[in-house]
């Protein structure tokens, strides 16, 4: 019986991409992409996940990259204009399976130590979490199994009790293989209808 249920953050409750600056800062879509590519990259900004500095990362960059000096700067800087707000449809079933009672609720998420607060002041649904392991803060993350080891550790949680869920099929995939059932979110919807095929919700 399910009686915990993981909630990744970034792409399932929280809707986080960098585009929504570099849009701003790009007036050829081809060029944005290539500087996310190739220059702020997801590798790269996985670091910061896994506990490296924000000013370590910088100084990196800006060492492998000078001419890129404004755009690269401005991650971070302007990083709250990569937000763009919750994602309402999620929320709204963490709030009716909040409300039913039944289950523990924890955040298992991939992000910035330095950031993270920036989000806690803006979303109150983290709130309602029985428990966040941030990955910056553990410096550790998804998908190595210490990571989610460490939430189910730190909770007395059950993997055989709990369902997670993703957005990251990588993730979804090392949290199988620890034995949580997990669900790879695509959309609100299809996550409510998969919670009640599994009579969740």
């Amino acid at each position: 019986m399910i009686q915990t249920i993981i909630f990744d953050l970034g792409g399932v409750l929280i809707d986080w991409n960098p585009e929504y600056l570099y849009r701003k800062l790009f007036t050829d879509e081809t060029e944005m992409r290539h500087f996310l590519a190739n220059v702020c990259t997801p590798d790269w900004n996985e670091e910061q996940d896994g506990g490296r500095t924000i000013q370590e990362a910088t100084d990196y960059l800006l060492a492998k990259h000078p001419k890129h000096e404004a755009n690269i700067r401005a991650y971070y800087e302007r990083w709250p204009e990569m937000l763009g707000g919750a994602i309402a449809g999620t929320v709204d079933i963490f709030k009716e399976l909040k409300e039913t009672g039944k289950y523990k609720f924890y955040a298992l998420t991939n992000w910035s130590a330095e950031t993270f607060p920036i989000a806690l002041q803006q979303f109150d649904f983290l709130g309602w979490f029985d428990g966040v392991v941030v990955s910056g803060t553990e410096k550790d993350r998804k998908p190595f199994a210490s990571f989610y080891q460490t939430l189910l550790n730190r909770y007395d949680v059950k993997p055989e009790e709990s369902i997670f869920i993703d957005d990251n099929l990588r993730n979804v995939r090392a949290a199988e293989a620890l034995g949580i059932t997990s669900i790879a979110f695509t959309s609100p919807e299809a996550l409510r209808e998969e919670l009640q095929a599994q009579e969740l919700l």
